[in-house]
């Protein structure tokens, strides 16, 4: 008798110990596609700044240096996505691709900054679509990262909870995954403070 209590304790254990095993596996996995869906809208939005920096290298012929850094700051971001990509659970990852993302973020309020003094640009029709194209990539960047965020945190919750916590590392869930911290959008496409004093 003391035999089959103690298999159908070992046996509650070992299905209590699988039942958190694939609980992580499963989040680990929705927070990893929730980043692929940011990796879409961002690959998107590389994609179309060098069609804006073209349409506006045109007009803006003495502004090199501000669309050279704009492409740079753009293929700087693109080497963090593909790098990010490959592991979303690398936390250095991560935050090289927050960063490469704010100096893009920088680089782009540049050009629009610079813009301003072309009406003749503004007005141009293919550039008023790509604004108007990578404003809703933004916000569908904005969406994809807060989705993201909530994946990460409820797998970040589970595994720091008890009894997860007691097995999490022993299956491969050693260390958290990383929140995804884009600077505030409106804060992305704010005009630089220029002062003359």
């Amino acid at each position: 008798m003391e035999i089959i209590v103690v298999l159908v304790i070992l046996a509650v254990v070992i299905f209590w110990v699988v039942g958190i095993y694939n609980k992580l596996v499963a989040l680990r996995n929705r927070f990893k596609n929730a980043f692929s869906q940011i990796e879409v809208q961002l690959k998107r939005r590389y994609d179309l700044i060098p069609n804006l920096v073209e349409t506006a290298k045109g007009y803006m012929a003495h502004e090199r240096e501000t669309l050279e850094a704009v492409i740079a700051a753009r293929n700087q971001a693109l080497a963090g996505l593909q790098a990010a990509a490959q592991d979303p659970g690398n936390a250095d990852a991560i935050k090289q691709l927050a960063s490469a993302e704010g100096t893009l973020g920088g680089a782009l309020g540049r050009l629009n900054v610079v813009m301003e003094a072309y009406p003749d640009l503004k007005a141009n029709q293919n550039m008023m679509q790509l604004s108007e194209e990578l404003t809703s990539t933004e916000n569908r960047v904005a969406f994809a990262r807060q989705a993201y965020n909530d994946q990460v945190t409820e797998y970040n919750t589970y595994k720091q909870s008890f009894p997860p916590v007691l097995v999490a590392g022993t299956f491969g869930h050693t260390s958290d995954a990383t929140l995804l911290e884009f600077e505030d959008s409106a804060a992305m496409q704010a005009a630089p403070k220029v002062s003359f004093n």
